[in-house]
């Protein structure tokens, strides 16, 4: 006679308390270690309560980081709108990122603003301004040099360097002598804060959710944007400070004094974390720069509709708001108070660009929402400088309006394109077309004002290739909202 098989016990499932003890545990584990040490990257662990697994080992499922309420920051960003559910650490790193970004934005801002008085000091040319401006700007084209560097040590330690590099450049540019060392130490703090703006856009996109991306790049852009309003309020008492706009450009070295928090607080990516966990290794490194050529090579037309449409998007941009505050004082005749008084208040109008092109990417796509800012910022650039009388303050909040939210469209595309291995030096090689648009349409500017008869006529006719962003966007360019990074562009170890 066959003997009865033994029933073995069954695994009785967790009480309610219990339950409720060990997620309580986990999310207190999380987050004191994520605070503790935030730029120490773990294996991904099982904290499911309902997992009866041997608590602590790797399992197939996770419980995912906990959201977080929005830190205290946020109460002074507004024009943020709701925010959308997010972890502690992205919470986190959307505010250090933004802190860099808002002194980056304060320092290139200040050459804009104190165009008349920085020509008046050190005895520039009318017809030179355009040729100035354009040999600044080209500093920028360095930054190709720099983000690839991301690519191999990775986004922290390199976006650290920019912040020293830019912030000394600024403010050793209060005791320039002439204007050849003014042009000198310009030159390289766009290069440096340039490579900045790159990385900053990179971090916001590896760490954010694929449907929160937009959103995160707009606010990180709005938050950048208040560093301009900054440069605004200050540029009110350039006729009162003591030595006017130097002593501007000396509050710049302010973020050196963060630097030692921000080293600390600031962790690496988990995008490129778990990239360095899983990449080939060779005998011989991958030159430093071949990403650049690699994005080229595998990822074409990405990249070419990217450089073209960034350069005729800057051609038009660059020049029209280069020369607004000058345009402002020499045809209308507004004081420097006033002007700081349109940028700082209509700024603040216009910053919600940066937040509503996210949300709007996000939920709608980054193809309408990209194809309806574009229009809107070449519409309202042509007829800032065409339109005078009571229109001029509000066609320049129309026009600050549309640029940020494209920019927004724009620098997203920029990111999500391309895979983690070549995505820093991919970005950095299309935004420098925006680089040689900016040039470019500074030097047509130049060359049109004798033709012309004034710059400002000459913007004009530089402003009409804005009219070929939106038309390339809509017909041209794939839909990434809501996708994740691996299936925009996925990842091929075995060409690394």
């Amino acid at each position: 006679m066959d003997a009865l098989p033994i029933s073995q016990p069954k695994k009785q499932a967790p009480s309610a308390e219990r339950i409720h003890e060990r997620r309580g545990d986990a999310i207190k584990q999380w987050t004191k270690a994520n605070l503790l040490y935030p730029g120490v990257e773990r294996p991904v662990v099982d904290d499911n309560p309902l997992n009866t697994a041997e608590p602590g080992k790797p399992s197939e499922t996770t419980l995912s980081p906990p959201t977080v309420q929005p830190p205290r920051w946020y109460r002074y960003t507004p024009y943020l709108g709701r925010a959308p559910s997010l972890t502690e650490r992205q919470w986190r790193m959307l505010g250090l990122v933004s802190a860099v970004s808002f002194f980056e934005a304060y320092d290139v801002f200040l050459l804009t603003l104190n165009l008349k008085q920085i020509q008046a000091d050190l005895g520039i040319d009318e017809g030179s301004l355009g040729l100035l401006g354009s040999v600044i700007r080209s500093g920028a084209l360095l930054a190709l040099l720099i983000v690839p560097f991301a690519d191999r040590y990775g986004r922290r330690r390199v976006l650290l360097f920019t912040i020293v590099g830019y912030t000394l450049a600024t403010a050793l540019t209060a005791f320039t002598p002439n204007v050849e060392s003014f042009v000198v130490l310009q030159f390289f703090g766009r290069t440096f804060a340039i490579a900045e703006a790159v990385l900053a856009t990179v971090v916001i996109v590896e760490e954010f959710a694929p449907e929160h991306r937009g959103w995160g790049i707009g606010a990180a852009a709005a938050i950048q944007a208040c560093g301009s309003g900054f440069a605004a309020l200050m540029f009110g008492f350039v006729d009162l400070l003591p030595f006017g706009w130097r002593a501007l450009y000396l509050v710049g070295v302010i973020p050196l004094f963060f630097i030692a928090y921000w080293r600390r607080a600031l962790p690496e990516t988990r995008v490129f974390t778990q990239l360095e966990s899983t990449r080939v290794q060779s005998s011989a490194p991958v030159p430093l720069y071949s990403n650049v050529w690699r994005a080229a090579r595998e990822h074409p037309r990405s990249f070419m509709l990217l450089a073209g449409t960034l350069f005729f998007f800057n051609v038009a941009g660059n020049s029209a708001g280069f020369f607004a505050p000058k345009y402002l004082q020499d045809v209308h005749g507004w004081l420097p108070a006033q002007v700081a008084t349109l940028l700082f208040i209509g700024g603040a109008f216009a910053v919600i660009g940066n937040p509503l092109s996210g949300w709007l990417s996000d939920r709608f796509g980054r193809r309408p929402t990209g194809t309806a800012f574009s229009l809107g910022f070449g519409l309202s650039m042509i007829a800032f400088y065409s339109v005078g009388g009571v229109f001029v303050p509000m066609l320049w909040i129309v026009y600050l309006f549309f640029a940020m939210g494209a920019g927004v469209t724009l620098s997203t595309y920029s990111v999500e394109l391309f895979p983690t291995s070549m995505r820093s030096s991919a970005s950095g090689a299309t935004n420098l077309m925006s680089v040689v648009g900016a040039i470019v349409g500074l030097l047509g500017v130049s060359a049109l004002f004798g033709l012309a008869g004034s710059n400002w006529n000459a913007i004009l006719i530089v402003a009409g290739f804005s009219l070929l962003v939106p038309p390339a966007i809509y017909f041209f360019f794939p839909e990434t909202a809501r996708r994740k990074l691996e299936e925009i562009a996925p990842e091929d170890i075995s060409r690394r």
